[in-house]
């Protein structure tokens, strides 16, 4: 199998676990509290790296020693992060959460404007617009249906937009350590220091209450975040780091395609969504201008 293959078949794992993410998410907050949640996903993920690196590269936790400050800033922004988005998808539902995290790449291609000096073209200047146009007609839209919750979902969006904003920090500082530190050694402290700060915070006593099913959903939710991030990894490792963003950038399909087989069917284990023309014209330009956005302007070849 050729490398390119590899690193497309990668990227489509991650975009198939974060496609869905946010429905777990929406249906576990109904018996655990969000950071509680948050802190688990953190603690599974580590506990599964740190197994594969004793055996694989032992070495790797030298870093949890001493980390370097970027590193711990990453860290920081990523904590956050995740925490923002759970209570984006609490507060608003699952496609809503999935659409305005779609921020952050665009968030990611302007701090490469700023502070890595790329050059911006005008297709991605066109990608900027039409992202824009099509939030704004999901949020009219999806503002609407809430009316009666105002204050909620405009909270949720909020939040969700500065879990976004964090998510490019993180990046952003990713793009800087990778070129002196292994994924692996970094996603040890990334995910390490995350486990630290919400401790305090969490109640472990209901989950000893949970049936079987509810820790089948979190052990899913743990893994996820460690399957998703090792493929993530791999992919940017096998091919081009545009490549692997326009696939991952597909993830809102499945979550959107997801939620209204769900909604068609009128489950009762998880939250309805609305979805009229305008939201589903707004959600389509949405992911067209970050697949723009995210592009590459191809180099020519001496």
């Amino acid at each position: 199998m050729q490398n390119h293959t590899k690193g497309i078949i990668y990227a489509s794992i991650t975009a198939f676990f974060w496609g869905f993410l946010p429905i777990a998410l929406k249906v576990a907050v109904q018996e655990v509290e969000p950071v509680t949640i948050v802190w688990f996903r953190f603690a599974l993920a580590f506990l599964m790296l740190s197994g594969w690196q004793v055996r694989k590269n032992p070495s790797a936790f030298k870093l949890l020693i001493k980390p370097p400050l970027l590193l711990v800033l990453a860290s920081v922004a990523l904590t956050w992060n995740y925490l923002g988005y759970m209570l984006g998808i609490y507060y608003t539902t699952p496609s809503n959460a999935q659409l305005f995290i779609q921020t952050g790449p665009i968030m990611l291609a302007i701090s490469g404007f700023v502070f890595f000096k790329e050059k911006i073209t005008r297709l991605q200047i066109v990608g900027f617009a039409i992202a824009i146009l099509g939030l704004s007609f999901f949020y009219h839209d999806q503002l609407s249906v809430f009316i009666g919750n105002n204050k909620n979902y405009n909270f949720g969006v909020f939040i969700t937009l500065t879990a976004a904003l964090a998510w490019a920090t993180y990046a952003a500082l990713q793009k800087k350590l990778v070129a002196n530190y292994t994924t692996e050694s970094l996603n040890l402290f990334l995910f390490a220091l995350p486990i630290l700060v919400y401790f305090p915070f969490i109640h472990l006593a209901p989950l000893l209450q949970l049936s079987w099913l509810w820790w089948l959903l979190l052990v899913f939710l743990g893994a996820n975040t460690f399957i998703a991030y090792t493929a993530l990894a791999e992919a940017l490792k096998y091919t081009n780091a545009s490549t692997v963003s326009i696939i991952i950038i597909i993830n809102p399909i499945i979550t959107f395609v997801t939620m209204g087989i769900l909604t068609a069917l009128n489950v009762s284990w998880v939250a309805h969504d609305h979805f009229s023309a305008i939201t589903i014209l707004g959600a389509s330009l949405v992911i067209c201008g970050v697949i723009l956005v995210a592009r590459k302007r191809k180099v020519e070849q001496k």
